[in-house]
């Protein structure tokens, strides 16, 4: 692959890393605007919302693997790189080369996470049954919405019955997609090493 097109893959991973951390930080925005509205019934009316715990822990999920590869991107990932700092100072050339070492192995495991979530999203989206016919409950009526209604009341979820439940397999696909770009990100990093990072600016040297 050349490097023009090296630098347009890589351009398009970090857009859209960046896309997710948008997302995620707008997940956020919702988040607090729930909870001080929790606040407000609880402390005015009595009458707090339902399900704000359930929904707390459906979203800490969503917005942490939304960030995630933005956060690789930006070499921002929480680790121990002192060694590196100080392999930076006397020698430059070892160090990059150990970067890649890491960004390659740590790819390599974002690669296994991604081939282990993807088969759990598939179960986890089939068994709301949307195209194959149900095992279970009301056959299929012709009426979209009904239908779709039916088979959202079908699928494996999360959270308390009653309160606040909602399906399990968005999560799973946000973790697939979020590991999925992280492992692109990590190896083209791998790949590109000190030159990459003086095209793209993202610095090769452990912020």
């Amino acid at each position: 692959m050349s490097n023009n097109a090296l630098r347009r893959f890589y351009s398009a991973s970090v857009s859209i890393a960046t896309i997710a951390n948008m997302v995620g930080t707008g997940i956020i925005f919702v988040l607090v605007a729930i909870l001080n509205a929790d606040v407000v019934a609880r402390g005015v009316f009595h009458d707090p919302i339902r399900g704000v715990v359930e929904m707390v822990i459906f979203s800490l999920a969503l917005i942490v693997f939304m960030q995630l590869p933005d956060v690789v991107r930006s070499n921002r990932l929480t680790r121990s790189d002192g060694m590196l700092l100080m392999m930076f100072e006397s020698r430059p050339g070892a160090a990059r080369i150990m970067t890649r070492v890491i960004d390659l192995v740590a790819g390599i495991f974002m690669a296994l996470i991604a081939w282990t979530m993807w088969p759990e999203f598939i179960e986890s989206f089939e068994t709301c049954h949307f195209i194959t016919p149900p095992e279970f409950g009301p056959v299929p009526t012709g009426d979209f919405l009904a239908d779709m209604s039916a088979a959202f009341g079908r699928c494996e979820y999360s959270g308390t019955p009653g309160i606040f439940t909602a399906p399990w397999w968005p999560i799973k696909l946000a973790i697939c997609f979020s590991v999925t770009l992280c492992t692109i990100i990590f190896f083209m990093k791998a790949l590109i090493g000190s030159k990459g990072a003086d095209l793209f600016n993202i610095g090769d040297r452990p912020a």
